[in-house]
């Protein structure tokens, strides 16, 4: 199992956002085709669960992301006042 972990690092560190939005469409019609097929009774079920599984993802990915984007905005603001300065 450890190296199929290894190998995912090291094809994340080769992608682009491009790559990965490829990946997020793949998983994300993977789910939609086990929701057209799912039971009507297990709908609601599958439905509670992909709600909490998605607020978890996205709060912990936001939780990484948006200090991340802050520090680039920050950046890129000094960049350009030193750039001005000179």
């Amino acid at each position: 199992m450890k190296v199929l972990f290894d190998a995912a690092d090291i094809y994340l560190k080769q992608s682009t956002w491009k790559d990965l939005a490829l990946v997020k469409f793949c998983l994300f019609s993977i789910g939609l085709l086990c929701g057209l097929f799912a039971k009507a009774k297990d709908k609601k079920f599958l439905k509670a669960v992909s709600f909490v599984v998605f607020i978890t993802t996205y709060v912990a990915l936001m939780a990484d992301f948006l200090p991340m984007l802050k520090n680039e905005f920050d950046k890129n603001s000094l960049e350009k006042e030193i750039t001005v300065k000179e």
